[in-house]
């Protein structure tokens, strides 16, 4: 039954640990963490018919109506100005190509997403994954012969300061509380694992390149190991037998799991002060001959051994033995940039890297790299360690940001 009072829910950004560019195959694992920084998504009653969408990152809300399963942007409300982004361009920041709320979400094809031209085309870039949450979520109520109700959509996030990007992953984090609080509000209970499915779904529709990773991180929090599933299979399925059947039916190659913390370390993230665009990276190594090439398959070959090791290392509490397989996926990812040209290693995130080692740590790039962030690890017990990476990475001109890793806060 549809809520007459707001609905509120909220999903953490998210970091890669490990798996980068690997993770975008079916059933390769990635290690990410969620941070405690958080998109709020409010859902609340709204006079006539449609949604209306606002954010804290728009120049004004937009009002959208119904058309043959789709939201259109209602011209006669909608800011003139309304083409700034929501989300991070990187999406998942994940390296794994779950592109941004930007201009992809504008010219996405599939059932919801088309682009649309002129200034209904804005619209939907600057909020492509909120529109194809709702979508999504109101397709799985169609199902059951129930019409969405009309609804306010508000957008809160802290995953930017002052409208700076950070790479945290601010349009998985939106997908997957804007699917939380609209199903909420539209009366399903739903647990973590069809929030997931609605949202990888809907962000299929935007990107069905994007591994989910960022979705995953934001849907159960913590740290977890991450497969992506099939997508092909995944947007097939929901395409000939429905959403209903999509979350009921069994995802090839997907699989998520919690880890614990590192054991003995103390997590530190640094801001190289550019953002990146994880896909625009991706693609681009996408379109080159490198994929599926012997190269390709060593790499992933050798990323999936490291990912393993990570894991294992976390599940048995082994510090020494993590520091190495960060040192371990730096190395990997540094040997592909030597041999494709991405760009991942900017001179910033090779200045984080090293400070870190530089007093007995281990770091490397989070996501695709190219900007953004770099995670390190250090001993806890070395505070003075601490002090001297963050005055290193002052030097270098490397932002520590205060970020802890956080646990899933949407309610079942």
């Amino acid at each position: 039954m549809t809520r007459t009072s707001s609905v509120v829910r909220r999903a953490p950004g998210k970091l890669f640990v490990a798996g980068e560019y690997a993770v975008v195959e079916p059933g390769v694992p990635a290690v990410l963490v969620a941070v405690d920084r958080e998109i709020t998504v409010t859902v609340s009653p709204l006079d006539g018919t449609g949604v209306e969408i606002s954010s804290d990152l728009t120049a004004g809300p937009v009002r959208w109506h119904w058309a043959g399963g789709r939201l259109e942007p209602d011209t006669t409300h909608h800011p003139t100005t309304s083409d700034t982004d929501t989300t991070d361009s990187d999406s998942d920041s994940d390296s794994d190509s779950s592109s941004g709320g930007g201009g992809s979400a504008g010219s996405s094809n599939g059932a919801g997403n088309g682009s649309g031209g002129g200034a209904g085309g804005g619209v939907r870039g600057a909020l492509g994954h909120v529109v194809s949450a709702v979508e999504t979520t109101a397709g799985l109520l169609a199902e059951h012969g129930v019409a969405a109700p009309a609804m306010g959509v508000r957008i809160e996030s802290n995953l930017h300061d002052n409208g700076r990007k950070y790479g945290l992953g601010s349009s998985g984090a939106v997908t997957v509380a804007a699917v939380a609080a609209v199903a909420a509000f539209c009366g399903l209970d739903l647990p973590a694992g069809d929030r997931f499915r609605l949202a990888m779904l809907a962000t299929a529709r935007i990107d069905p390149k994007g591994s989910g990773g960022d979705l995953a991180a934001s849907t159960w929090g913590g740290w977890i190991s991450y497969q992506a599933p099939d997508r092909d299979f995944v947007v097939d399925l929901a395409r000939r037998r429905g959403t209903a059947q999509a979350l009921r039916t069994p995802w090839p190659h997907f699989a998520v799991r919690p880890l614990p913390p590192p054991a003995g370390l103390d997590f530190q993230v640094g801001w190289t002060g550019s953002p990146a665009s994880t896909a625009s990276l991706v693609a681009s190594l996408h379109r080159r001959t490198w994929r599926h090439s012997p190269s390709h398959r060593a790499f992933v070959a050798t990323s999936t051994g490291i990912v393993h090791a990570v894991a294992d290392a976390l599940d048995k509490g082994d510090g020494p033995g993590l520091l190495h397989q960060i040192r371990r996926a730096r190395s990997e990812l540094a040997r592909l940039d030597d041999e494709v040209g991405l760009g991942i290693f900017t001179t910033e995130l090779t200045a984080l890297c090293d400070a870190a080692e530089a007093v007995g740590g281990a770091a490397k790039p989070s996501g695709a790299g190219g900007g953004d962030c770099g995670i390190a690890l250090l001993p806890a017990h070395a505070p003075h360690d601490i002090s001297r990476l963050r005055q290193r990475w002052a030097a270098a001109g490397v932002l520590p940001l205060p970020l802890d890793p956080a646990p899933e806060r949407n309610p079942r």
